[in-house]
């Protein structure tokens, strides 16, 4: 195989960017050869655009068994990625996926088992990877550069939306679409970024504020507190209600902390560990030398162009997938963890009942009043929005 040739489930706003990127050559060796919706009007978006070059699609199903690629892109409404995506590697295809994953970890747990009963590459759209930023970060924790984490802060509120994003799409937030609010839609990337930093919690502690700031009737504002198996805290705070919004990281350890904000990761360094001269210090109030180093963000991320590449290498080359789907279930868990928390008003322990959630939330579901016609007179673009860059 010289070239992957990829459909589009889904072209949507991101689809719809995914596939022009796509298209106009982008992505070295990847081919876009098919795209689907059940849309009529992106699919003659689609026609206008790629003309007879690209197949159109009303079905995916009729899509995977075309015979026309060896990868999808499913760029579809939540609930819907587990589904297409384990009907994908059954027709042995290649499969990326947009964020989340899915809307439970229960459904997620299924699409992965499929994914590793088959040979075929499967990733997931987490571009915030891609950020140089959060990668040293990352490489610091895992080399102790910091020593033992004691906490990890982050205040994400530039989700800044109006009443008119909720009402322009009939799947946007609602319980039945969306399966969540702000943590289904915009923080996936950063609970991922959060885990993919410090690991996975052992306990979850969440409160939820729905229609806080919107006429809808899923959290737009949330909190979550987390505890580690080493006693370490985190504290996770997010909201679309509040402009202007803060997006910043504090990573405190034994051997200093870090800070990520407004493009700058910058560092503190301690010569020798807290804890050590805690109890060996004869003083009240040590005076132990601290050693700053500053990291602008000189370059950008390569963002949804190089997890696309990464996809397209590894499956011609082997290359080591910088997001794997299977990860996917880890930020889900998050937050999946944290309604079950705001709902029962308890903490909930990692790995959760992932069976209850699913019940839970299909009660969710069922009583969900959400659901409208579409009134949005929006069209799918071609381009990757403003809105969905690492914003400082």
């Amino acid at each position: 195989m010289e070239k992957v040739r990829i459909g589009v489930i889904g072209i949507g706003n991101m689809g719809s960017a995914h596939a022009v990127s796509i298209y106009n050559g982008k992505v070295d060796n990847l081919k876009l050869t098919a795209v689907c919706d059940i849309d009529d009007r992106r699919l003659q978006w689609a026609s206008q655009t790629f003309g007879e070059e690209v197949a159109l699609y009303s079905d995916y199903h009729l899509l995977l068994k075309g015979g026309l690629v060896d990868a999808i892109l499913i760029a579809t409404p939540h609930s819907l990625h587990p589904i297409i995506a384990i009907a994908g590697f059954a027709s042995g295809l290649h499969v990326l996926t947009e964020k989340p994953a899915g809307t439970n970890a229960l459904d997620v747990r299924r699409m992965n088992e499929a994914a590793n009963k088959s040979d075929r590459v499967f990733c997931i759209m987490y571009n915030q990877r891609t950020n140089p930023l959060f990668a040293r970060l990352k490489r610091m924790v895992e080399d102790g550069d910091l020593g033992q984490m004691k906490r990890f802060v982050w205040i994400v509120n530039n989700w800044y939306r109006t009443q008119a994003y909720y009402d322009s799409d009939s799947w946007r937030a609602s319980w039945s679409g969306e399966g969540g609010g702000i943590l289904l839609n915009q923080c996936p990337h950063n609970l991922d970024i959060w885990q993919w930093i410090t690991g996975m919690p052992k306990k979850i502690r969440a409160f939820c504020k729905y229609g806080q700031y919107h006429n809808i009737t899923v959290e737009d504002d949330v909190t979550i507190l987390a505890q580690y198996s080493n006693d370490a805290t985190a504290t996770f705070i997010s909201s679309t209600g509040e402009y202007p919004g803060t997006n910043r990281i504090e990573y405190s350890g034994t051997r200093g902390k870090a800070v990520i904000e407004e493009g700058k990761l910058k560092i503190y360094r301690l010569e020798e560990d807290e804890r050590d001269f805690c109890f060996s210090s004869r003083k009240a109030f040590p005076d132990v030398k601290v050693h700053y180093e500053e990291y602008p963000q000189q370059e950008p991320e390569t963002g949804h162009i190089g997890i696309l590449q990464n996809f397209t290498n590894a499956i011609l080359f082997g290359e080591t997938l910088l997001a794997p789907g299977i990860e996917g279930i880890y930020g889900l868990t998050i937050s999946n963890a944290a309604y079950m928390s705001d709902w029962m008003d308890r903490w909930i322990d990692l790995p959760m009942d992932e069976d209850l959630y699913w019940h839970m939330l299909s009660e969710k579901q069922s009583q969900d009043n959400k659901i409208k016609g579409d009134n949005s007179e929006e069209r799918p673009k071609g381009e990757y929005s403003e809105r969905w860059k690492v914003r400082w």
